[in-house]
């Protein structure tokens, strides 16, 4: 019992089942991620969420925000990104990864600067999302083309 209780406090609070699990919730999450990890959350990276958030699930402005504010709430709990990097890849496909990608990468951008820590959870996250390291910079190569920075 002893053994079991210190085991836990190793493994730290486990993310909440219906966060881990719900796509929407995942995705919202780790493009948040994104857009905090260069330690400045511009409002640019905000539009660029809720825009990419609600084109990608038909959302409504209403649900849009109680999707930020939930995923907000839970990335500022969150211990670790693995639940979310696999709820992402058990229920999108290969292609559907390689857009999500393309949504991290907007996200990065959305402020005009790429930040080190940026580029490395980009890379990281394909990683965890088995996206190869191929894909992920032809998607860079995408979103900047598409932001006329190419």
């Amino acid at each position: 019992m002893f053994f079991d209780q210190l085991m836990n406090l190793f493994k730290g609070p486990e993310p909440e089942a219906d966060a881990a699990g719900d796509l929407r919730m995942a995705a919202a999450i780790l493009l948040l991620e994104a857009a905090h990890r260069d330690e400045h959350f511009d409002p640019a990276e905000r539009a660029t969420i809720e825009r990419l958030l609600t084109e990608r699930f038909s959302l409504s402005q209403a649900e849009c925000a109680r999707l930020m504010e939930a995923s907000e709430a839970a990335n500022a709990r969150a211990v670790q990104l693995h639940p979310y990097t696999q709820a992402v890849f058990q229920h999108m496909t290969p292609e559907e990864r390689v857009r999500f990608i393309e949504m991290l990468w907007e996200v990065v951008y959305a402020d005009g600067v790429l930040d080190p820590e940026e580029d490395a959870l980009i890379r990281k996250l394909g990683g965890l999302i088995y996206v190869t390291d191929r894909e992920r910079m032809l998607a860079k190569k995408r979103v900047l083309e598409r932001m006329g920075k190419g």
